[in-house]
């Protein structure tokens, strides 16, 4: 079962800056082979569900492991027969943006001949 998963793995308590620990967990991430992406808040990891919670908690463990509090924020989407969420749902979206923007235009030039 495919999955797109969300997840935010930061220590807690620390009273230290976060960015070091961060990078730590999202490299485990990357070296899992599965798809991913990094923003500022989140990364998204596709694949199978127990590979990609796998990775989740692989990552997760870098921190607990040392005896560091572990926050984890997990979002998931799970799309039976679906495969690369990850890009497909971006590029739908953007489409849909660029369609709207276009169909705008079109109805303002519309309006513009109209009133001469």
């Amino acid at each position: 079962m495919n999955a797109l998963i969300a997840v935010a793995i930061a220590p807690c308590g620390t009273g230290e800056e976060m960015s070091s620990y961060v990078g730590e967990v999202v490299q485990v991430i990357r070296e899992s082979g599965l798809p991913n992406r990094t923003n500022s808040m989140f990364t998204e990891i596709e694949g199978e569900w127990d590979e990609v919670m796998a990775v989740v908690k692989k990552a997760t463990m870098v921190l607990a492991d040392r005896g560091i509090r572990t926050e984890v924020v997990l979002k998931a989407d799970i799309r039976p027969g679906y495969q690369d969420m990850m890009h497909g749902k971006l590029e739908r979206m953007e489409k849909k943006i660029a369609m709207a923007k276009a169909n705008q235009v079109n109805q303002e030039n519309q309006e513009g001949s109209d009133a001469k």
